[in-house]
């Protein structure tokens, strides 16, 4: 089962804004006409709930939206880049590796921007003015974001089994469900985990059977973490204790083992309701799986309870899964689980910051909200005698978007600097006009009086 990839998603770059004039008969200054570049592809996941595993990313681990076309003459507008949508299964965290941004993807149709396109360039249109009415430059698309997305799949099932290698999980699920988990007469420990579907009446409860767990899972012995982490999402777990180990080994100390592991895992874990399953009890007689049961039920106290069960002779299957099915309607949804299913949308913060506090609707103000735009803080630098250097994101993607060749885009972009005071930053540190200016790994002469 394929439960971690990597991938690298790129969203599609903007399209070119176009620099035209109109040219019709009997009209000899048209003016300009030149169209707007589209905006490139997002890149999303989406969570579908006909994938069961990771496993489509070992064979493709690159993706590329497509970018928005080009503006053209006739204010004719590039046709905006189409989405590119990754499907995922249920159960799968994401992280973006750029910005460390977490989305958790648990419901059918959830979806998550990793990577926003670029914005298309405006045609020469845009720029026309009283003052200036025949712009000779448009603005350049912009390139998408680009990342790398580390995803790890943690299974959703209702109840999970946990026990010891061979302790019967794997046919105690292929007994409750239609599942067809690897069983055999012979000690073998399951590889992956496997779910299966228990209709109870009018319920269905999903079941997981995680790998056996050993001493020192919780550390990453044996398959360790790669499969602690499916049993982080149930609701109830079904602790499978062999009553009559082939090995010799001591009940008890069987228990206690997978207990301390999961409690070492995740603390969480040892709080979840459980219930205990004596397995293979159709190895011993039915005097002895009465003792054992009365001796069990002492020593874990009433609140887990306690069936005597066979896969083979189908004893105490059906008590348990009506204890299954009565035990998870008392559980309560975990908080913040409801809020998922309104709009279809993951949720998402920064790994360091607290999740947001979501205010009911009738208590939200009824005023607007005015959010600064882009970040526009950017560092000067004297590098030489007559040559400065620039630096922050803002300010390299302005100039991103205009030809330094073109004197009329020249002729903007040294207005626009001086609008948002790197001119005048440029100037504190001894800038004078003709000096070299370095923005983004670009190097140009810089003269306002020009």
């Amino acid at each position: 089962m394929q439960d971690n990839a990597r991938i690298h998603v790129e969203a599609g770059a903007g399209g070119n804004g176009c620099l035209s004039f109109r040219r019709e008969a009997h009209v000899p200054k048209g003016g300009p006409d030149g169209g707007d570049g589209g905006r490139g592809g997002d890149v999303l996941l989406v969570c579908d709930d006909s994938l069961r595993d990771l496993e489509q990313f070992r064979r493709r681990s690159h993706f590329r939206a497509r970018r928005g076309g080009h503006g053209q003459g006739a204010l004719r507008h590039g046709k905006d880049g189409e989405t590119l949508e990754i499907q995922v299964p249920p159960g799968t965290e994401v992280l973006i590796e750029s910005d460390g941004t977490r989305h958790d993807l648990v419901r059918p149709g959830q979806r998550a921007m990793i990577a926003r396109g670029g914005p298309g360039g405006r045609g020469n249109k845009r720029f026309a003015g009283p003052t200036h009415q025949t712009p000779r430059f448009a603005e350049l698309g912009l390139a998408g974001e680009e990342t790398w997305v580390s995803l790890r799949l943690r299974l959703i099932a209702d109840v999970g089994l946990v026990g010891l290698p061979n302790a019967g999980k794997s046919s105690l699920l292929s007994r409750l469900t239609r599942a067809h988990p690897k069983v055999a007469d012979y000690p073998f420990t399951t590889l992956e985990p496997a779910l299966g579907t228990l209709d109870m009446d009018d319920r269905q409860l999903v079941i997981a059977d995680i790998p056996g767990l050993i001493e020192g899972a919780s550390s990453g012995a044996g398959l360790g973490h790669d499969f602690l982490a499916h049993i982080e999402r149930t609701r109830l777990l079904v602790h499978v204790l062999d009553i009559s180990p082939l090995d010799g080994s001591d009940p008890v100390a069987n228990f206690a083992t997978v207990e301390h592991e999961l409690e070492l895992h995740d603390p969480r874990l040892a709080a979840l309701p459980r219930i205990l399953a004596l397995s293979k009890a159709d190895l011993v007689d039915p005097e002895t799986r009465a003792a054992r049961r009365r001796d069990w039920m002492d020593r874990v106290g009433p609140e887990i309870p306690v069936i005597v069960t066979s896969s083979v002779a189908r004893i105490g299957l059906d008590e348990l899964a009506v204890d299954m099915v009565r035990r998870l309607a008392s559980v309560q949804e975990e908080p913040g689980e409801s809020g998922l299913a309104g709009s279809g949308e993951s949720t998402a913060w920064p790994d360091d910051a607290p999740a947001p506090d979501v205010a009911p609707p009738e208590e939200l103000a009824e005023h607007r909200v005015f959010r600064p735009a882009a970040e526009r803080a950017y560092v000067v630098r004297r590098v030489g005698d007559h040559s400065f250097r620039v630096t922050g994101r803002g300010v390299e993607r302005l100039l991103a978007r205009y030809d330094l060749e073109n004197e009329d885009a020249l002729a903007y972009l040294e207005r626009r600097l001086r609008g948002i005071g790197v001119l005048h930053a440029l100037e504190a540190e001894g800038f004078e006009p003709g000096d070299e200016v370095e923005i983004g790994g670009v190097t140009f002469e810089l003269d306002p009086n020009h």
